[in-house]
């Protein structure tokens, strides 16, 4: 009975060994293994449990919160393997290239919209020292009459003529005009092809890339309209100025000294149908100097043409077309102005050197062509305001050429007189028989312009013609 309870109690030391033997194999495994995978995976989740904690607590990954692309991560490399420059650009996302550097080389951008941004092509400061005389010419291809000759470079014109215009200086056309009382020598007078110039034009000295517009209207660079005595001859009316290199245009004109704001604020209240920007659109502004009035009439949504003759005042034209103003050199003479009729809501004349009523009002009847129905005439000159012999005669034969080309003085305030054609024809067709200046024909084109002379007894277009009243 005693070696039996010696054989059991053997039997169970030895189980209890096996049991505790396991349980330490069993621990000792899992603590290698969570350790090795532990070295490779650091957002595996272990329990620790801290000595000086008497709770268990559990240590999460930094990277839990993290995704991971699982494909990239299967294919990984090891450590110590470098990876190729190729296999990262296959692997890195590629961003898009940057878009090529836009190129303008207009006025124009990508877009189709007027820009001040825009590049030139590059200058070459001894270009026109080093220009040379005679123009180099080279023959094309056969023989005798077959040839032809290109001129493949032309020389520069001498400085005399920096100013020239073919059509206005042609010397020997004006020779030969048999008068000039008319002001015959400002009209085009353009060169047989014979006659025409085979150099180039050369710029100003020191010329300079325009001053963009809005602040064209104000200043322009000096070097690029050299006229210095303009400047002296009209600066007390506040024309123009000279300030360092630059020319100054204070707004102001013979009439209008003190500004041409000032100015259209005037005749917007003596005539508030007038309305300019709303009625009134298009302006024609003869002998317009330096087309001050047009520029300041841009602000309101009024586009001017600016016109007057090369005379005395220089070219008073390249003023305007520095600043900006649509301008032409162009002269109330003997033949009609380019212009198409019935073109212009409003024709402007101040102090603009013109004789209206000369010729049975042979001017003021191309004036009435231009006009359109119900369209405004502004007069602003001596003869509206002085109380002269000469001047009051003036008036009153202004007054009467009117009331016969059936105008109406709408106001006179100041130096300034308004006055409006009709709207209709029947003022014309009630005139008395025998009144001047007559009717046109009705054959004759109002539209006709180019190099058509004033008709010497004056007439008057009227009546309907393609739906539009003349």
């Amino acid at each position: 009975m005693k070696s039996f309870n010696n054989g059991g109690d053997l039997l169970y030391k030895w189980s209890t060994f096996v049991k505790i033997s396991a349980i330490v194999f069993v621990s000792i495994a899992f603590f290698y293994l969570g350790r090795h995978w532990s070295d490779g995976y650091q957002q595996l989740t272990f329990f620790t449990s801290p000595l000086t904690s008497q709770t268990p607590s559990v240590s999460l990954s930094p990277n839990h919160n993290n995704s991971f692309d699982l494909p990239s991560l299967i294919n990984v490399t090891k450590p110590d393997q470098k990876v190729s420059d190729q296999t990262l650009a296959s692997v890195l996302p590629l961003s898009n290239p940057p878009p090529p550097a836009l190129q303008r080389l207009g006025v124009l951008d990508e877009n189709g919209v007027m820009t001040d941004e825009f590049e030139i092509g590059k200058i070459d400061p001894d270009a026109e020292e080093n220009w040379g005389w005679g123009n180099e010419t080279q023959v094309l291809g056969g023989d005798g009459e077959g040839s032809r000759v290109r001129v493949t470079k032309f020389w520069l014109c001498p400085d005399s003529l920096r100013e020239y215009i073919p059509c206005l200086d042609n010397v020997e056309a004006i020779k030969r005009l048999n008068s000039t009382d008319k002001g015959e020598k400002y009209e085009r007078h353009c060169p047989q092809n014979d006659h025409s110039l085979n150099c180039l034009i050369p710029a100003p000295n020191g010329y300079k890339i325009p001053i963009p517009w809005p602040r064209s209207r104000d200043e322009v660079w000096f070097s690029n309209v050299p006229h210095a005595s303009l400047a002296e001859y009209k600066g007390g009316q506040n024309w123009i100025s000279i300030d360092k290199d630059k020319f100054k245009f204070p707004g102001g004109g013979t009439q209008f000294i003190h500004g041409a704001d000032q100015y259209l604020e005037q005749i917007s209240k003596m005539v508030p149908d007038i309305a300019f920007g709303n009625h009134t659109r298009v302006v024609l502004d003869v002998g317009c100097g330096v087309a001050s009035f047009g520029a300041y009439l841009l602000s309101r949504n009024v586009l001017t043409m600016s016109i007057a003759p090369k005379d005395v005042h220089e070219n008073q034209i390249q003023f305007a077309l520095e600043r900006g103003v649509p301008a032409m050199v162009t002269a109330f003479a003997t033949r009609r102005l380019l212009y198409p009729s019935q073109a212009f809501d409003l024709v402007h004349c101040s102090r603009c050197r013109v004789n209206w009523t000369r010729d049975d009002g042979i001017l003021l009847i191309e004036v009435n062509r231009m006009l359109r129905a119900g369209g405004y005439f502004a007069w602003a000159a001596q003869p509206v305001y002085k109380h002269e012999v000469i001047l009051e005669e003036q008036w009153e034969e202004m007054v009467n050429l009117t009331t016969r080309l059936c105008w109406r003085l709408v106001k006179k305030e100041g130096y300034i007189a308004i006055w409006q054609k009709p709207f209709n024809n029947s003022c014309y067709l009630s005139r008395e028989l025998g009144t001047l200046p007559p009717m046109c024909d009705p054959d004759d084109d109002p539209d006709n312009v180019w190099y058509i002379l004033y008709h010497l007894s004056g007439f008057i277009y009227y009546g309907y013609k393609l739906g539009r009243l003349y």
